[in-house]
């Protein structure tokens, strides 16, 4: 799928919504809209059919899809995009019917993942998740892939086009695999050593086009592409955060949620999902000036729910909100934070609430001998020291200790619970 022909113009495209009555039909096809943009083609406009079920043969019936293809002809449409799921034997239908090259809601998704990955391990990611939702449909792919194939690296000449094709792609994925193992490795160790440093992460995350990135670059002056468009950072980033307390967070920047989004996506995506699942403080930021918020906010605690995460603190953030007047009138959605990363208002309530969720004790005071001078170093860099005095008998620290700390601190302890 090519959403650029020769740099010339831009690919003009006709939606398709399907309403079967599974979903809220106007906002995934004001979502669609969006997601075509980030495709980098010009929506030219969109056909609703409500349906009790999907047409076997093209998803959305022989005789909307002749009103489709002569439209497609009368105003020289480049692209057919579905929001839904299309089969192999549907896209082919389509297609032939059509005249038009076609994409459906998954395809669009994997493409634009493809397009914004930057990183070595987002490309793998969005190539694994390619060729996994490709794999299956190739026996729906036109009547070229019969045609028979021979010669050194296959079985011989009585193996079809069809029968190569795929072993070609299960050979890949299972090399994707093993590249994404080894940098999955690499990100554990790296996470293992943050906690034995006792280093506390908290993790952006939220639906995509929210304003996640904006946030990073306010906080921490990361420098992360933020752009008003879906999926535009895919990578995670982290920095270090100063928090008023004194205490030193790093600060995860993580690929956004939608609203059904492709399971292979959530399976290729899901050491990095963990990661932020894994933080010890999440922020679920949405766009309060979006109508569709509080669905933003359940689709993310949805799947952070399915990650695992239950139990851990997570915090709604309202972003945005320099573009709706009226937030102060409105209903506060659970126990929010309102926020606007792009002027900074609202940004010290954020951190104090952060701050007051973090997983790390009240003041204590420790008597650290200078031979655990790696463990002095270590509680300066994670923990908010208040006080620091040199004895004989070692370094007297008066500090809030976070959890992972806790057993290698504990016997230096001389005060606990001080205020």
């Amino acid at each position: 799928m090519e959403m650029h022909e020769n740099g010339a113009r831009r690919v003009t495209a006709l939606l398709i919504e399907p309403d079967f009555g599974q979903w809220d039909a106007k906002s995934s096809l004001a979502e669609l809209y969006a997601l075509t943009r980030s495709a980098g083609a010009e929506p030219f406009g969109a056909i609703t059919q409500k349906r009790p079920s999907p047409d076997s043969a093209t998803c959305v019936g022989r005789g909307i899809m002749e009103q489709v293809a002569n439209f497609c002809k009368e105003y020289d449409i480049d692209l057919l995009i579905f929001d839904c799921e299309l089969s192999p034997t549907q896209l082919r239908n389509i297609e032939n019917i059509s005249g038009v090259s076609t994409a459906d809601r998954t395809m669009l998704i994997l493409y634009i993942f493809a397009l914004n990955a930057k990183s070595r391990e987002g490309r793998l990611q969005a190539e694994l998740a390619r060729l996994k939702y490709m794999l299956p449909r190739l026996s729906g792919q036109h009547g070229g892939l019969s045609r028979l194939g021979g010669g050194i690296g296959t079985r011989g000449p009585g193996e079809s086009k069809l029968e190569t094709d795929r072993r070609h792609i299960r050979r890949r994925i299972d090399s994707l695999n093993c590249q994404l193992e080894e940098l999955e490795k690499r990100r554990d160790q790296t996470s293992r050593r943050r906690k034995k440093e006792g280093i506390i992460t908290v993790a952006l995350v939220g639906y995509t086009n929210s304003g996640k990135s904006t946030l990073m670059n306010f906080l921490t002056n990361a420098g992360v592409l933020a752009e008003d468009r879906l999926f535009a950072t895919l990578d995670p980033t982290a920095r270090a955060l100063k928090l008023p307390c004194g205490e030193r967070v790093m600060l995860i920047d993580t690929v956004g949620f939608l609203r059904r989004l492709p399971h292979q996506l959530i399976e290729a995506f899901h050491s990095t999902l963990e990661m932020a699942a894994s933080a010890d403080v999440i922020l679920n930021v949405c766009d309060a000036s979006n109508p569709e918020a509080p669905a933003h906010l359940k689709v993310t605690n949805d799947t952070l729910s399915s990650l695992g995460c239950a139990g851990r603190p997570i915090i709604p953030v309202l972003n945005k909100c320099d573009l709706v007047p009226e937030i102060k009138s409105m209903p506060m959605i659970g126990q929010a934070v309102r926020i606007s990363a792009k002027t900074g208002d609202g940004i010290d309530s954020l951190l104090n609430a952060t701050e007051a969720r973090l997983p790390i004790s009240d003041p204590i005071e420790l008597l650290v001998p200078y031979s655990e001078a790696t463990l002095t170093e270590c509680i300066r860099s994670c923990s908010a020291v208040k006080k620091e005095e040199f004895t004989p008998e070692g370094c007297l620290l008066t500090a809030r200790i976070p959890h992972s700390l806790a057993g290698r601190v504990k016997k230096y302890i001389v005060k606990s619970s001080l205020r």
